[in-house]
């Protein structure tokens, strides 16, 4: 049978959708649950990653520190896995994410920037971790660039390459020509990130694995930034339709997601208009919550908002310019009234 592997992010991405405020005891329950549920690896953090609690992404409820040391109490076989944007995250937050069991590091770069990930992949190999290098935003980029920064991270060391579609903007040609040509390029695994803006986050893992690659993220519930991930428990089940062998117990899923899951939830993971903006533009698909309060104290239209930032081309670690892009069209609008 097939094998497809899927790491979980709900612990990671999912932060976005609850602002990093679920508390070390609730995450280390979410963690056995996935633990006891066959889950191979699981994201775990700030949704920004490693060193992500600021003013500027948002200040988490728990620390790096303690997050991991409780899901580290929590599991028993699953592999602990963490992000690291360079420019947020560092090498000595990375060391602390060792010291309590971490085996995978993600390595995430804007998709033309592969180049300042080298000395935290060179890190990690000599460490004895996995390396993931993550191109993001990789709907901005041609399949040929997306490629050639995947070669970059090969060369760095990199055990597997991903395209990420952070903004969930892509269609399922654009998935399957970005995959593809990533698959051609290198001898290494490919992943996909999916997020659910424009509705297609199962279907777009459907069209990455026709391309070639055989790891996926899933978030239970489909908690995530924007509109959400790949909901976990329906990814399993249409990859058990389809055949495909992932080693997670569907049904255990599914209850993870009614019982735990979504008695947390801060708000429907659903494909609300602002949601719908961010697939439209292309936006970054965490700049969601940041940009209902920028339009909320400004008196603008969170769409417009994060339409204007697609137009931009903002990517991750422009946090500051929502602000900028609130004030500007609240300015806009006094002038036309």
């Amino acid at each position: 049978m097939k094998r497809i592997r899927i790491i979980d992010t709900t612990l990671r991405d999912g932060m976005h959708a609850v602002s990093h405020q679920l508390t070390p005891e609730q995450v280390a329950l979410i963690a056995s649950r996935l633990d006891e549920a066959g889950v191979g690896t699981i994201e775990v953090g700030h949704g920004d990653g490693l060193g992500g609690s600021s003013m500027q992404y948002g200040f988490a409820k728990a620390t790096d520190r303690e997050y991991l040391k409780a899901v580290s109490q929590a599991i028993k076989q699953t592999r602990l896995d963490v992000l690291l944007i360079p420019g947020i995250g560092t090498i000595e937050d990375l060391k602390v994410a060792m010291e309590y069991g971490a085996k995978t590091v993600r390595v995430a770069t804007h998709v033309t920037e592969a180049d300042v990930g080298e000395q935290h992949i060179g890190f990690a190999k000599k460490n004895g971790l996995e390396a993931i290098g993550f191109l993001m935003m990789s709907h901005m980029a041609s399949p040929e660039k997306v490629a050639e920064q995947a070669k970059l991270f090969e060369s760095y060391g990199a055990d597997i390459i991903y395209v990420a579609d952070s903004a969930g903007a892509m269609l399922p040609e654009d998935v399957k020509a970005r995959v593809s040509a990533v698959r051609s390029a290198v001898s290494l695994p490919v992943g996909f990130h999916a997020h659910n803006n424009l509705g297609l986050a199962i279907g777009n893992n459907l069209a990455a694995i026709e391309a070639g690659a055989t790891v996926l993220d899933g978030t239970v519930r489909g908690l995530g930034g924007g509109a959400g991930n790949a909901q976990l428990e329906v990814l399993v089940a249409v990859l058990n339709r389809m055949g495909y062998e992932t080693g997670i117990d569907l049904y255990k899923v599914m209850d993870l997601s009614e019982e735990v899951v979504a008695p947390l939830m801060q708000r429907p993971q659903i494909i609300n208009r602002e949601a719908l903006a961010i697939g439209y533009a292309g936006a970054y698909s965490s700049f969601l919550l940041h940009a209902y309060r920028a339009a909320e104290k400004f008196g603008v239209d969170a769409r417009d908002v994060l339409i204007e930032l697609g137009r931009r081309k903002t990517v991750g670690g422009q946090e500051d310019l929502i602000i900028d892009v609130a004030i500007e069209l609240a300015n806009k609008k006094a002038r036309t009234a």
